[in-house]
């Protein structure tokens, strides 16, 4: 299988190695061609998002606005830290010279003449691998000021690291912006969308890093190359972040359609001890999880995990075996997004802490069955109706992990709790129980 972004070429990270296999040409035939060629060209791959909403690049760009006398700017996505995704990461390490050469592209389609490359702050290593490889970008006069002596055009552009503080907020693109403002990150109000209000009111675009790492290879080899790659609805490749009860966890590169038993067992190395798969999350911690008796034929793209009942994502694929306990799975998971909300609309900050607070006592044994509606109810109630999609993020998984394992947290809470005897009279001193389970003790 080809592969466009994770090559196997030894020291591909370094700017000699990337430029001997024809690095840095491609920006010399896109600057060849009219800004909207480019979009074109984009458009027609139909090259998706893959920061998780999958939406078309192309059509995203061609929203900038092309008469307008306000600066336009790039902002590239690298703040993943949701539970269980991390290929952004591999990019940095391994190709990030694809990437700079995918925003010089970019930033020339929308005509910016500026970029930002958003990282978390605690990807300490990674930022230094990028700033290194841009310094040297910019030290063979491939960014910046002598871009126009280099490739002979009077188009310029600067791409400059944030480094964000550790926030998962600041993956939202409204957050991004006011971050890299030097703002609180909280979400904004949209309409206005960043293409007609981003980064200090001015129009900006905002797309992933795996997004815009594709980009050199699709200006390089033509949109029918890449749209026949993978499913005609969501073409390409995808980077699977695959972590949980496999043998192999990591990243694959693996053409969209891939069936997801097939990055289980036959890349991932199949679930230790043999063991059956009990829940599969597809696409990072916040999509809907699926059943392990479900998964037979299904395909890893965006419409065909639509069609399952859950989302593609980021593509970070988290497998639990039969010997899991969702109960404490989702009450961590609800601890994350929890800790995460930036508590700027109610919703989100006070749902998330009462099903955080229902969950844990359902862990400890102190659940009814009420609860799990009541559950289901706050999910509900979050959805929807928040500025930004954390509160979609931190709703999902509760509602759509106890609607489809019903049968696991009804166990949890109908279950006898069996408190050793040395913690017996402790416990029931501090009334740790009801007095309804107290009896049963």
């Amino acid at each position: 299988m080809e592969k466009i972004l994770l090559l196997d070429i030894p020291n591909y990270h370094r700017i000699d190695v990337y430029k001997e296999h024809g690095g840095y040409e491609t920006v010399k035939k896109a600057y060849s061609m009219t800004p909207d060629e480019v979009i074109d060209e984009v458009k027609k791959s139909g090259l998706r998002g893959r920061g998780g909403a999958s939406f078309l690049t192309g059509l995203k760009w061609s929203f900038m606005p092309k008469t307008t006398d306000k600066p336009k700017y790039l902002c590239i996505n690298g703040d993943e830290s949701e539970p269980g995704s991390f290929k952004d990461r591999q990019i940095f390490e391994r190709n990030p010279h694809a990437l700079i050469e995918g925003a010089l592209i970019a930033c020339y389609a929308i005509q910016a003449k500026a970029a930002y490359i958003y990282i978390r702050g605690e990807y300490h290593n990674w930022i230094q691998m990028v700033q290194k490889a841009l310094d040297d970008a910019y030290e063979m006069g491939l960014v910046g000021e002598k871009m126009k002596e280099t490739f002979s055009t009077p188009y310029e552009c600067n791409i400059y690291i944030h480094k964000g503080a550790g926030a998962y907020i600041c993956g939202e693109e409204s957050s991004l912006m006011n971050s890299i403002e030097g703002k609180r990150p909280y979400p904004r109000v949209k309409p206005p969308f960043p293409a007609q209000n981003g980064l200090w009111g001015c129009p900006t675009t905002i797309n992933n890093v795996e997004t815009i790492s594709n980009i050199p290879s699709i200006i390089k080899n033509g949109w029918e190359w890449f749209s026949k790659i993978g499913e005609a609805r969501h073409p390409g490749t995808l980077l699977f972040g695959v972590s949980g009860h496999v043998n192999k966890p990591g990243v694959y590169e693996l053409p969209t359609g891939v069936l997801l038993t097939d990055l289980i067992y036959n890349y991932a190395g199949g679930v230790p001890g043999g063991k059956k798969i009990k829940c599969v999350i597809p696409g990072g911690s916040s999509m809907p999880p699926l059943r392990g008796e479900q998964l037979e034929g299904i395909k890893m793209d965006a419409e065909s995990l639509k069609a399952a009942g859950s989302a593609i994502g980021t593509g970070g694929v988290i497998v639990m075996d039969e010997d899991t306990d969702l109960v404490r799975v989702l009450a961590r998971i609800t601890k994350f997004y929890y800790h995460e909300s930036c508590g700027q609309c109610t919703p989100c900050r006070e749902g998330t802490g009462w099903m955080l607070k229902t969950l844990n006592r359902i862990a400890r044994g102190q659940g009814t069955a009420s609860d799990l509606d009541l559950l289901v109810d706050v999910a509900k109630n979050i959805e929807g109706n928040t500025v930004c999609a954390l509160g979609d993020a931190a709703a999902w998984p509760v509602k759509f992990m106890i609607t489809r394992f019903r049968d696991e947290f009804e166990k949890a809470v109908k279950r006898e709790i069996v408190i050793p005897a040395a913690n017996k009279v402790h416990s029931m001193r501090n009334t740790a129980l009801p007095l309804a389970d107290r009896s049963k003790s």
